[in-house]
């Protein structure tokens, strides 16, 4: 099966593009990363802070099928609707550093638009590292369920 979400990984760079187009207007997609009770449905996971502006932060929990609490957080250092967030991204107790994303929002028409991510590691090696993980199923599987439950809303 064919992924949705497309991830450009060049060689011998630390970062990665990610580009998904939704059937969704581009104010519900910028929903489902502002909006802390939308975050929770498609993570799967629990808000514990979400400010939504600029110099805000965030500090999502998730729980692993052993029981085991993971928290992640970060600094959200741009944030203009239906545009663009950027934020860092680290995830506690784990070896990778922190990373930077860029999250811009592209209207395509009046009920689609497009996601392009560009996540920038600290280095390639780490970025690699994450390449190894099931990191292009799990950003697809996440970015059908954000189709699924904001596709509700319209």
């Amino acid at each position: 099966m064919e992924l949705k979400t497309k991830i450009n990984a060049e060689d011998g760079k630390q970062d990665l593009v990610i580009t998904r187009e939704f059937d969704l207007p581009i104010e519900l997609l910028f929903k489902a990363y502002a909006e802390a009770e939308i975050v929770e449905q498609w993570m799967e996971t629990k808000v514990l802070k979400l400010e939504s502006k600029k110099h805000g932060s965030y500090q999502y929990e998730t729980t692993d099928p052993k029981g085991n609490k993971h928290r992640f957080s970060g600094v959200i250092h741009e944030f203009i609707p239906k545009q663009r967030i950027i934020k860092t991204f680290e995830m506690e107790g784990t070896p990778f550093g922190v990373q930077l994303e860029v999250y811009e929002f592209e209207k395509l028409t009046e009920d689609t638009c497009k996601l392009n991510m560009h996540v920038v590691y600290e280095s390639v090696a780490q970025r690699d590292q994450v390449l190894q993980l099931p990191f292009a199923q799990g950003i697809n599987m996440a970015h059908n369920r954000i189709q699924e439950i904001i596709g509700k809303l319209k």
